[in-house]
């Protein structure tokens, strides 16, 4: 049983709330507006592809694979180099085969000594 003092009360707060809302702009009550913020919230802050960590991110990104770029490059040139020594000396061959794959002829033995 709800005694005439809380009646009132609910009454009271519903009219309390009833004027907050009529303040309240009707285009800012529109479902479809409020729903189109909404998404261009979501789109500009929270999603995965977002503007702003996008905006941020990207150019980090970009300055990384230009780097990595450049050291492959680096990679590249070098190892035409040694090609091309390679193809142009047999005693660079030798030298490569040595050094690389640890090769020897057959009377010779091989030691390898390790550095700590």
């Amino acid at each position: 049983m709800v005694h005439s003092h809380e009646l009132l009360s609910m009454i009271l707060n519903q009219l309390n709330i009833m004027k907050i809302l009529s303040h309240i702009p009707s285009w800012l009550k529109d479902k479809y507006l409020l729903t189109a913020i909404g998404f261009v919230a979501w789109m500009l802050f929270f999603d995965d592809r977002d503007f702003i960590t996008t905006h941020f991110r990207h150019p980090q990104e970009l300055k990384k694979l230009q780097q990595s770029s450049k050291y492959y490059q680096d990679e590249i040139t070098a190892t035409k180099d040694e090609l091309a020594r390679l193809k142009s000396n047999p005693s660079t061959i030798e030298k490569y085969a040595r050094e690389k794959y640890l090769m020897k002829r057959d009377n010779e033995d091989l030691f390898l000594i390790r550095e700590k």
